[in-house]
């Protein structure tokens, strides 16, 4: 829950409250658009020097900043606790935890990831050619993360990009600022170079002025609809972007799934940073057989939750993020009733608070016709639909705009990877859930109106780089078969290198030797 305040007439503030409580915690600016352009530019500048630098004084930066954030773990967790009203558990586990890792890994790995690489160019090597690509940093990349996770994704977006010699621009978001602001207090007492590494506090404004800005890259993370705007605006300047947006991820449960490990998996996956999770579980379908046993399963443990303030220790789920997000849950959850489906447990505010809470919710007799399997939710809600056959449940699975994450349950993992293979989705995870942005080796992103682009892993490394191709003739002395002047005998070679050395086959390629010759000669006549 924040709000923007008018300081005076040429500046503004962003006051940023614990959505829990409503508590003031803490005032940033609201950066004009004139000093988005200046941050930018600064960036740009220190980019000359930046990149530069060697892979070793890169990381002993970035595993600096990883020591920082180990010694004040407790201090950082209790600020995105309080700033985005998820529990302590999870502001170190779901927030701290990856980050660590993400940046040792890049650290220790950026270097051999980006190696220049050779290419097998075939039978054109047998001209005395080379090829390679060599991986060469971008320039400035613009960072634009969501509020659900507002240190782990900034953060590991920035790790990547430095390692791949980028200097960065981060815009947090206007409702976790003081979150986005500790990242550029971390890398400065990492003894990151000046302007390398910027934090540029606004709102919805600056996000667009950042990207009229004109940033070497842009990364997004959010909403679909401001994604497409991200989109539209980059694409005047053909800005490349990676987009990670909406997800309305499914669960597919089959009758011989391990189902305790199932309902546990379900719970957490659903529920976990109160539902504000974009590969949160907001669909789930049920083996028809077994799905009276797993529905009562999924009630019980839900019912066992804690809701409580992020502070307290013994918190399972804490609030939402705004009164806005709230209304969004409770209109959803108010449409399922509506259109005939029954809450089981949950289904309102939390009576017991004042701040923005709403229950963990489980919903059955859910349809995908219905708007709360159509649209994402992101809030505490459960509803569970049921299939009867695999062909059923892919096509259940299917039938949504989205494709970021999904999960398959069963004990038989050949069937498991059958339909895992046929779901439309960026990750799909055989009995396991949601987690896996948490893996720095593995990509991350998705399909459809899920996003534009990977994060993470080898391919996310790379999206910050651009692959420059170097190819090399070892043969310089001798002319080209294919050059000017054209003549009746480079019309015979030219057939003959579509007939024989465009096979790819040594033995035919060969057969081109005697017409080469000829058109050689006949080049080097000419050149007297």
């Amino acid at each position: 829950m924040s709000s923007v305040l008018s300081a005076s007439d040429s500046e503004q503030e962003i006051v940023s409250r614990n959505p829990a409580t409503g508590e003031a915690i803490g005032v940033v600016r609201l950066h004009s658009s004139s000093e988005v352009t200046s941050a930018v530019e600064a960036a740009r500048d220190a980019f000359a020097t930046w990149k530069e630098s060697t892979f070793s004084e890169r990381a002993r930066i970035v595993m600096s900043a990883r020591e920082v954030i180990i010694s004040e773990m407790d201090d950082i967790a209790a600020l995105i606790t309080n700033e985005v009203g998820k529990p302590m558990a999870e502001a170190i586990s779901t927030e701290i935890v990856p980050a660590l890792d993400l940046m040792q890994y890049f650290a220790r790995s950026a270097k051999d990831m980006l190696k220049p690489k050779k290419i097998d160019i075939g039978l054109t090597a047998l001209m005395g050619r080379t090829s390679r690509i060599i991986y060469r940093p971008l320039g400035v990349v613009g960072i634009i993360p969501a509020w659900n996770y507002p240190f782990t994704i900034p953060i590991g977006e920035a790790a990547m990009a430095l390692m791949a010699g980028n200097t960065v621009v981060i815009k947090p978001s206007e409702l976790t600022p003081l979150v986005g602001m500790r990242i550029a207090e971390i890398f400065r007492k990492a003894g990151l170079p000046e302007n390398v590494l910027q934090v540029i506090t606004g709102d919805g404004s600056t996000g667009a002025a950042m990207v009229e800005a004109k940033p070497d890259k842009i990364m997004f993370t959010g909403s679909v609809a401001t994604g497409k705007k991200v989109a539209q605006a980059a694409a005047k300047n053909l800005v490349p972007y990676v987009l990670e947006l909406g997800g309305k991820d499914p669960m597919v449960v089959f009758a011989d799934a391990n189902l305790e490990n199932a309902a546990d998996a379900a719970v957490w996956g659903a529920f976990c940073n109160s539902g504000q999770t974009c590969a949160s579980v907001e669909r789930l379908y049920v083996e028809e057989s077994i799905a009276d046993e797993f529905t009562a399963m999924i009630v019980e443990r839900t019912k066992r939750l804690r809701q409580g303030l992020g502070a307290d220790e013994s918190t399972d789920i804490g609030s939402m993020i705004s009164e806005n997000q709230l209304a969004i849950v409770e209109s959803h959850v108010n449409s399922f009733r509506q259109e005939g489906a029954e809450i089981l447990t949950g289904g309102r505010r939390n009576p017991a608070f004042t701040g923005s809470f709403f229950e963990p919710t489980v919903i059955t007799g859910a349809v995908n016709s219905m708007r709360g399997m159509r649209e994402e939710t992101f809030g505490p809600t459960l509803p569970i639909c049921r299939f009867n056959t695999e062909d059923e449940a892919v096509a259940l699975a299917n039938d949504t705009e989205f494709g970021l994450c999904a999960s398959v349950w069963s004990s038989d993992l050949h069937k498991a990877r059958r339909v895992a293979e046929r779901i439309e989705a960026g990750t799909v995870t055989i009995n396991e859930v949601m987690y896996t942005h948490g893996i720095s080796q593995t990509p991350w992103g998705g399909v459809k109106n899920s996003g534009v682009g990977r994060t993470h892993g080898d391919e996310g490394l790379k999206e910050l780089t651009s692959a420059q191709h170097i190819h090399i003739n070892h043969f310089g002395f001798i002319p080209d078969v294919w050059w000017l002047p054209y003549s009746p005998k480079a019309l015979k070679a030219f057939k003959a290198l579509a007939k024989y050395f465009a096979s790819g086959s040594l033995i035919k390629a060969s057969l081109v030797a005697p017409t080469f010759l000829k058109r050689l000669f006949e080049l080097r006549k000419k050149r007297k």
